[in-house]
């Protein structure tokens, strides 16, 4: 498995700041919602850069732990350079040795630095469901003893809130033989130092530094300039052949010592063998198999919400969910829903699928299940209008895969209740209209579709009236529970759930079918009266779901206009150019950014539905299906190393943008890539 490897291509640098690798970077998981992550180059520009952000109980949720490692090599002449950045020294450039190869190794990071005939490897993990990392050095090869000095930098806060944010926190260092202890606030857990290796020996020199720049969070109009603090460094000196670990931690001593980095390695690099194995063949090698990894990234057991791990077990069951995106999402029942099939059903991790439905059906209410849990919070917000027909969705993709009834069979009485709840009128003006059978949904002040930006008080799409994908996904969902309902005998409420679905199509195809365009209005009956035209992907749903709503005689209209207008080679554009709210840029402060989260900009999860859509149209061509989502390959050596951004520029060159590693980006890709194999 070792030779699933992605290097980096060789770097021509002119200027350092022109360097692509500040701008790669790398993401670690550790199973819990916690991770590592940085530059390739080493530099911490974001407020989310650390080496251990750990998942804690709420109400800390994950937590900025070790922030990173200042590394410092003195040669046998006594020459000393740093590596990557020195983050708490001003170090010239000429003192600073960039790495000569970066690699993926079965998914997992690994650094080469070559001077004066020495060569030293890096690689970090994070021991599956530990709140831990080990960054191991190992010398290949040179004539005498390499020095290597780390210097931990360190400022424990939440991993959302600001750099510059000062609590009044004071750090305290205790030391008990090899064992190193670092305190902060009285309410989060200790920070515990091990190294293992030769001659590793600490050196007490407290250090604070101010004013330490996070470009990426100025370029985002977020605070940038932050303290860290250090206790002293490690060091140790190599010779040919020797390996130094640093482990941090905030589990306890005996976990800890538990694992020896080398059983901690090769216990690593099974578990990705066996999520290998259990994938779809047609997901294990190449590209495929680095969707394998990426996806595991997302899956998780919530630490948090301790409520939830002990019902899951009173039943037999564990908690699981999925993170939307690195590094701010939580989990969200929307992206929890699309990605289902990619991230578990296409990797076969069918158990786990079953555990994050039946975690979501308990936190139905009024007929919705969660929009999100928030950060270090047991309680869900339910304001969407799409996630809980999704739900649905994802429910019916498990029971076909996996063939479980069982679980759909447990579910029936609160999918019957989500419906009622929906025909009579639920939360967020959310409704069907006695006068057509469409679903309405809106209520000022909140943004429930997918299209879901707002700052302050303004939502930039509100959408509210009857939106072309809440209708395809409501018609769907009627349809899966007429089937659910036959099947279980119900014939009564089945009749009764037909006639409400052959209602809502016939009205689908009269009122949204924009005659004049030759597509579908993105809402109809919108806030204020008359129907929206502007040019969106929403309508792709009405063909590709798996009961479409829209008259199959449209469908080769539609998607020749999506095909010329939205297509790019990493998904969809959110809006057609030539629109008047169209931005071709997803970039600047959070209000900039937001003005152009859907009016233009492209996702990558929206490849799925074209694909599922194109496919119908051109059933057996699934060669030609998979052209569709070759434009990602050279994505995976762009922002975030091996996986799938959030967003891109609505133009070439589609530069990335958000989260460097989003859920339904990564689940998408993945599912239409084992369909089309």
């Amino acid at each position: 498995m070792r030779d699933l490897i992605r290097i980096l291509p060789a770097r021509r640098l002119t200027d350092p700041e022109t360097d692509p690798h500040l701008h790669q970077e790398w993401l670690v998981t550790n199973g819990l919602g916690g991770y590592a992550s940085g530059t390739v180059s080493g530099a911490i520009t974001r407020r989310y850069h650390g080496l251990l952000i750990a998942a804690l109980p709420n109400p800390l949720g994950r937590m900025m732990m070790l922030n990173g490692l200042s590394e410092r090599l003195r040669l046998p002449d006594r020459t000393v350079v740093y590596t990557g950045a020195e983050e708490l020294s001003a170090v010239p450039p000429e003192s600073t040795l960039a790495a000569a190869e970066f690699r993926l190794e079965a998914g997992l990071p690994v650094w080469r630095y070559e001077v004066s005939g020495f060569v030293l490897e890096k690689r970090l993990l994070m021991p599956y469901r530990q709140n831990t990392v080990h960054v191991t050095y190992h010398l290949l090869t040179g004539e005498g003893r390499l020095r290597l000095g780390l210097r931990p930098a360190i400022h424990f806060r939440s991993h959302d809130a600001p750099v510059n944010l000062d609590d009044g926190q004071k750090y305290t260092l205790t030391v008990c033989d090899d064992q190193f202890e670092i305190t902060g606030r009285a309410d989060l857990p200790l920070l515990r130092l091990l190294t293992r290796g030769p001659c590793a020996a600490f050196t007490f020199d407290r250090k604070e530094t101010s004013s330490i720049p996070y470009p990426t969070e100025r370029s985002r109009g977020y605070q940038w300039q932050g303290s860290m603090w250090s206790p002293g460094y490690f060091r140790s000196d190599l010779g040919a052949g020797d390996r130094i670990t640093l482990i941090a931690s905030t589990e306890n001593w005996e976990t800890l010592r538990a694992l020896t980095p080398e059983v901690a390695l090769q216990a690593e690099m099974d578990r990705r063998q066996i999520l290998l194995s259990a994938a779809s063949p047609a997901a294990r090698d190449d590209l495929g198999a680095e969707l394998v990894f990426a996806a595991d990234q997302f899956l998780i057991t919530p630490v948090g919400r301790v409520e939830d791990a002990a019902r899951a077990r009173a039943t037999g069951d564990e908690t699981r969910t999925v993170i939307a995106g690195y590094h701010w999402f939580t989990d969200w029942g929307r992206d929890t829903m699309i990605s289902l099939e990619g991230l578990t059903l296409a990797t076969g991790r069918k158990q786990e699928a079953a555990w994050i439905l039946r975690t979501f059906a308990y936190y139905v209410r009024d007929g919705l299940i969660p929009n999100l849990f928030p950060e270090g919070q047991k309680e869900g917000l339910y304001h969407t209008a799409d996630a809980t027909l999704w739900f649905f969705h994802a429910i019916h993709r498990y029971s076909e895969i996996t063939g479980d009834r069982t679980t759909v069979k447990m579910m029936l009485p609160k999918l019957i209740d989500i419906v009622e709840h929906h025909v009579k009128g639920t939360c967020f003006g959310i409704h069907v209209d006695p006068a057509d059978g469409l679903l309405v949904q809106g209520q000022e002040g909140y943004q429930l579709t997918w299209m879901d930006a707002k700052v302050d008080d303004w939502v930039v799409t509100p959408r509210r009236g009857k939106a072309v994908e809440i209708n395809a996904l409501w018609y769907n969902a009627l349809r899966l529970l007429e089937g659910w309902l036959h099947e279980e005998h119900e014939y009564v409420h089945s009749v009764q759930v037909r006639e409400w679905a052959e209602r809502a199509r016939d009205s689908f195809n009269r009122r949204f079918w924009f005659d004049a365009g030759g597509y579908l209005y993105d809402v109809v009956d919108k806030e204020g009266g008359g129907d929206d035209p502007s040019f969106r992907p929403n309508q792709v749903l009405a063909i590709s779901l798996d009961h479409p709503v829209l008259d199959e005689s449209r469908w080769p209209a539609v998607m020749d206009a999506v095909t010329e207008r939205l297509l790019t080679p990493v998904g969809l554009r959110s809006l057609a150019p030539g629109s008047p709210d169209y931005k071709e840029k997803y970039y600047g402060d959070l209000r900039s950014r937001d003005a152009a989260y859907h009016q233009g900009t492209v996702w990558g999860w929206l490849i799925g539905p074209y694909v599922d859509a194109w496919l119908k149209l051109h059933p057996g061509e699934r060669a030609k299906a998979r052209e569709f989502l070759t434009g990602f390959a050279p994505h995976f050596n762009e922002q975030c190393i091996g996986s799938i951004s959030e967003v891109f520029d609505a133009q070439a060159p589609y530069t990335p943008r958000g989260c460097i590693a989003q859920a339904w980006s990564v689940a998408e890709v993945l599912r239409c890539w084992v369909k089309t194999a």
